[in-house]
C-alpha cells in the first residue's frame, strides 16, 4: 500500500510541475479538467447512480466548467497562455481602487460568481453538517449530481483563474489546504480531544482544526516573506488578503478558509458514509479517489476569490 501510495505521489506531482513548468495553460487545464470529470464519474457513484450515467456526470462536470469560463470570458485553455502581464501585478500589489465586489486589477470573473459559491457553501454546508446524517439521501438523485456538477466546475473555473495570474499565485491557493490538512492531521493525533463531528468523521477534533489554522498562518507569514525577498511571477493570495485587508483582516479570513477547508473534507466523508463506502473510488492507487484529494479544495478556491474582491484601498 505504501509503494503504491508514493509511485502515484510522484506520477502526480511529475504531471502537475510538468503543466506549470510550460508558459501556455492549456497542459495545465487539460489535466484538471480531466481531473474535474474523473470527480464528477465519482459523485455520481455516490449518489448511487452507477453506468452509463456516470459517464455522463463526469462529462457534464467538464463541459460546464468550459462553458462557465467562456461566459465569463476566461478561457482557461487558450486566453490564459500568456499569464497575467506585469503591469498587472503591480496593479494588483499597489492599487485595489476598484468598486467594491469587483475582479480585482488582473482578475476577470466578476465576483458575484465567487460570493454565489460562498453563500451556498456557508449555508449548504452547515446545513449538511447539522441534518445532512439522516437527509442527504432523501434529496432527489438528479438535485444532489447537479449540484455536484456545479460544485466541480465553480472550483475549476476559480483554478482556471489562479493559474491565470502566475504559478506563485495558484501554489499559494493549493497549499493552504494543505497546511490546514497536514497541520489538523498531526495537531490532531498530538492534542486531539474534543471530537469535531463524530457522527461523520470521528478522527477530527477541534485541536485538529485549530493547529490547521497556525499551520496556515505560519504557511502565509513564510510566503508573504517570500514573495518580499524574491522576484516572484505573480503576487500570493496572502500579499494580496495583507495588502487589502491588513493583518487583523487577513487572520480572519485565513481561519475562516480554514473552516471551509475542514467543511469541505467533511462533506464529503457525510456522502461517502451515506453511500457505504470508504474511497470515493480506487482510481488513484493507495489514494483513493480524485475526490477523496480535492474535498477540501472545492469550498476553499471560489471562497478565496470571493475574499480577494473585498482588497480594495
Amino acid at each position: 500500500m505504501l509503494k503504491q501510495r508514493v509511485i502515484t505521489a510522484l506520477l502526480l506531482l511529475a504531471l502537475f510541475t510538468g503543466t506549470l513548468s510550460v508558459s501556455a495553460a492549456w497542459p495545465f487545464s487539460a489535466l484538471t479538467l480531466l481531473l474535474i470529470g474523473a470527480a464528477g464519474w465519482e459523485w455520481s457513484r455516490l449518489c448511487g447512480v452507477t453506468g452509463m450515467v456516470q459517464w455522463v456526470q463526469g462529462l457534464a462536470s467538464v463541459t460546464v466548467a468550459i462553458v462557465l469560463a467562456e461566459f465569463m470570458g476566461l478561457d482557461g485553455v487558450a486566453q490564459l497562455a500568456g499569464g497575467v502581464t506585469d503591469h498587472a501585478v503591480s496593479l494588483a500589489l499597489a492599487h485595489h481602487v476598484h468598486q467594491a465586489g469587483r475582479a480585482l486589477a488582473g482578475f476577470v470573473v466578476s465576483a458575484w460568481v465567487w460570493w454565489l459559491a460562498l453563500l451556498i457553501w456557508v449555508v449548504g454546508g452547515a446545513w449538511a453538517l447539522r441534518f445532512g446524517s439522516t437527509s442527504w439521501k432523501r434529496i432527489p438523485a438528479f438535485v444532489r449530481m447537479g449540484l455536484g456538477v456545479v460544485v466541480l466546475a465553480v472550483a475549476w473555473l476559480a483554478l482556471a483563474e489562479g493559474r491565470g495570474q502566475g504559478v506563485n499565485f495558484l501554489l499559494s491557493m493549493l497549499v493552504l489546504v494543505w497546511a490546514a490538512d497536514i497541520g489538523a492531521y498531526f495537531g490532531g493525533r498530538a492534542l486531539g480531544r474534543r471530537k469535531l463531528a463524530p457522527s461523520i468523521s470521528p478522527g477530527k477534533s477541534w485541536e485538529g482544526v485549530w493547529a490547521g489554522f497556525v499551520a496556515v498562518v505560519l504557511v502565509a507569514s513564510l510566503w508573504i516573506w517570500f514573495d518580499r525577498s524574491v522576484s516572484v511571477d505573480s503576487p500570493s493570495l496572502y500579499s494580496h488578503l495583507l495588502q487589502g485587508l491588513g493583518p487583523v483582516g487577513m487572520a480572519l479570513a485565513l481561519m475562516f478558509l480554514t473552516a471551509m477547508s475542514v467543511v469541505g473534507d467533511l462533506f464529503e466523508s457525510l456522502i461517502k458514509r451515506q453511500a457505504g463506502v470508504k474511497d470515493s473510488s480506487q482510481l488513484l492507487p493507495g489514494h483513493g479517489g480524485v475526490l477523496d484529494r480535492i474535498d477540501a479544495l472545492l469550498p476553499v478556491l471560489p471562497i478565496q476569490m470571493a475574499l480577494l474582491s473585498l482588497c480594495h484601498a
